[in-house]
């Protein structure tokens, strides 16, 4: 049993009064009993007939009854029959006093209306007094007892009260929440009674069957239903009850009937609950339009599926057919790789070039041919324990090492042999995989002897080109010679002086005799360049300021148009001379008013210096003059300007290329890299 949650404190000793009732119609009887009754804990209350008693018995309530059977009006027994029956008086006790009658039937009668003790005049006070006080303690224990029951039983309905509340409240919230998920549930929830009739729907009805609450309630809910449907035309009747309860709590399929008559695929499930003896019904609709479409999408993609896998099975069929005839391929292909291999072996040993291959992760030689060791005098192992690397290979344009990354072709280096001889070269170089490996197979030419001889034919040339200038030469300083030899013999046979026009005039020829000369032996001279890494765009702007006033003084306009270029290797003082000859030509080109324009940007890693004039161009009969020693179209050129310009882009390297039109003439000095 479980435990009342209550605490009742009973003090027997309580200072509450106990209330005890006299009736006897004799006074003095009362103040007898009065005074034999006396106590500080007992409220004695004296009535003098029935009527009395019972008067004060609806007033109060009392411990023990005394009462006196001889009483005119009600007697005794008449007053206690009318207490029993009272449903409050009727557990106290009574006690009849008399003094007449000791017959047994009178105390037969005196109990059988319900008297606990009869007691006869005279009475013992003492015995009395016992008897009383049992019956107060009887009471008290009474009243203690009614006290602790009213306490537990008030307890008991406390604890009930609270649970109600929190019965309550959790139906509340259930209430709620229910009432939430109703409300914003994409299903339709129907509640419906035993004949089928709508009761209530959820705000889900409105989207899902076009219908508002009001129109729905007390609609049957079959009406909202088709079994079946042809070709998108209904063509069942409506589900009826019977079908709905024989379906339980199972889903299942059904078509559903919109307002506007159209229909669309739903599952349905229906719940059973009693509420106060009275079967409800729940049906949940959810649309399953997307569903069904899904799983005709998913049948129809399983039909694709199958035709591709026959698809695919078949190609496997004729890929697996040409595997068999690209494995007999792939043999012979085998087969020519192993003959291959051993062909390039053998290239590789007997060539008469230097080759090598060298690993670009290890940065190591894996192999080197019999060529390379008998012209550098290094073997495999000596390069790798002597650490070397590529210290040979130099290019010979700005003596860095080359970059085996980038492949590359008739490169021309020097290289340095065990010896210490410097050896020329051409290197062309090739990234291939080995094992795995980033690997650079070295090709090297040695063109020592062609290098030598060029050398040698170039010597040649140049005495030969000396020969034929010399012509040329005498030619040109022979007129200046014959002026100053003219007025030198005027000057002997006439006793007057020279007039300073003809000093002048012979000054000037021999200036341009002293020209020609200065400028015949500067090309004819085998010159060893001062080249330093530095930037051509420096050297221009150093040189600008003079083109710009030989511009401005023959009414013409100099211009820079310079971009970021690498620093290349050049000679400053050849350079210079270059720029100076060109852009002069230039500015000699253009009637007043033209623009000279100085550019120079990268293309390709190549440095290319540009100057362009705004002239009349150059004709193509000129051009395949252009460069010859002593070819000028100036009437005071000497025809070697050009000829010193082609002569220093050779020596750096570089190439000349001429661009002309009517709108001018473009002279473009590409610096190979």
């Amino acid at each position: 049993m479980q435990q009342k949650n209550c605490t009742v404190k009973i003090d027997s000793t309580s200072t509450k009064k106990v209330n005890i009732l006299m009736v006897d119609d004799h006074p003095e009887n009362l103040l007898a009993l009065e005074a034999v009754l006396t106590s500080p804990n007992y409220n004695l209350v004296s009535a003098t007939s029935g009527k009395q008693a019972l008067k004060y018995m609806l007033k109060q309530d009392f411990a023990v009854i005394l009462l006196d059977v001889q009483m005119p009006g009600l007697n005794g027994f008449e007053t206690a029959k009318l207490i029993k029956m009272r449903e409050k008086t009727k557990n106290i006790p009574i006690i009849f006093i008399t003094a007449i009658s000791q017959d047994v039937e009178h105390v037969h009668q005196g109990y059988s209306v319900g008297a606990i003790d009869y007691i006869f005049k005279p009475y013992e006070p003492e015995l009395l007094k016992q008897k009383i006080k049992q019956f107060v303690k009887i009471h008290q224990n009474h009243e203690e007892q009614l006290i602790q029951n009213e306490a537990e039983k008030t307890a008991e309905i406390q604890e009930i009260n609270e649970k109600l509340d929190l019965t309550t409240l959790d139906l509340r919230r259930s209430e709620a929440l229910a009432k939430v998920i109703g409300d914003t549930i994409l299903d339709t929830i129907v509640t419906f009674d035993t004949y089928g009739k709508i009761l209530s729907v959820n705000k889900a009805i409105k989207s899902m069957f076009g219908y508002s609450y009001e129109e729905v309630v007390d609609y049957q809910i079959g009406s909202l239903f088709l079994i079946d449907t042809v070709e998108k035309e209904a063509k069942s009747k409506q589900i009826d009850m019977s079908f709905i309860k024989q379906a339980g709590e199972r889903v299942f399929e059904v078509i559903a009937l919109r307002k506007d008559k159209s229909w669309f695929h739903a599952d349905i499930q229906v719940g059973k609950t009693t509420v106060e003896g009275h079967e409800i019904f729940v049906c949940t609709i959810r649309d399953i339009t997307e569903r069904k479409q899904m799983e005709e999408d998913k049948k129809q993609k399983y039909i694709d599926m199958e035709t591709i896998v026959q698809e695919r099975t078949m190609e496997l069929l004729i890929a697996n057919e040409k595997l068999k005839t690209e494995i007999v391929e792939r043999k012979k292909i085998a087969e020519h790789l192993l003959a291959s291999q051993e062909r390039f072996k053998k290239m590789f040993e007997s060539s008469p070039n230097l080759l090598a291959i060298f690993s670009l992760d290890d940065k190591s030689f894996i192999d080197v041919n019999e060529r390379w060791i008998e012209y550098t005098g290094y073997s495999n192992e000596e390069l790798n324990s002597l650490n070397l690397g590529l210290l040979y290979c130099i290019e010979e344009s700005n003596c860095h090492y080359q970059d085996l990354q980038t492949p590359s072709r008739n490169q021309k280096i020097t290289y340095k042999t065990k010896s210490g001889q410097i050896r020329s070269g051409l290197l062309s170089t090739e990234l291939i995989t080995l094992h795995s490996k980033q690997c650079a197979l070295i090709v090297v030419t040695d063109i020592t002897d062609r290098v030598l001889l060029e050398n040698e034919m170039a010597r040649l040339d140049r005495l030969n080109l000396i020969g034929e200038m010399a012509a040329g030469i005498a030619h040109e300083i022979r007129n200046p010679m014959t002026t100053v030899h003219g007025f030198l013999q005027v000057a002997k046979s006439s006793r007057d002086p020279l007039k300073l026009e003809i000093v002048d005039l012979m000054l000037d020829e021999l200036n341009r005799a002293n020209s020609i000369i200065t400028e015949f032996l500067n090309l004819a001279k085998n010159k060893v360049s001062d080249k330093k890494s530095q930037s051509i765009n420096n050297i221009i702007e150093s040189l600008f300021p003079l083109i710009q006033a030989e511009a401005l003084r023959s009414s013409k306009e100099a211009i820079l148009d310079l971009h970021e270029c690498p620093d290349i290797y050049l000679d400053e003082k050849e350079i210079r001379q270059i720029i100076l000859n060109i852009a002069l030509n230039g500015l000699d080109a253009m009637t007043p008013g033209g623009e000279l324009a100085i550019r120079t940007y990268t293309e390709n890693k190549d440095v290319v210096l540009e100057i362009q004039d705004q002239g009349e161009g150059i004709s193509p009969d000129i051009i395949e003059k252009i460069g010859t020693p002593f070819f000028t179209t100036k009437e005071e050129g000497t025809g070697l300007g050009l000829a010193i310009c082609y002569s220093v882009a050779e020596r750096h390297q570089a190439d000349i290329y001429i661009t002309t039109g009517d709108t001018g003439t473009i002279f473009s000095i590409r610096f190979n890299s």
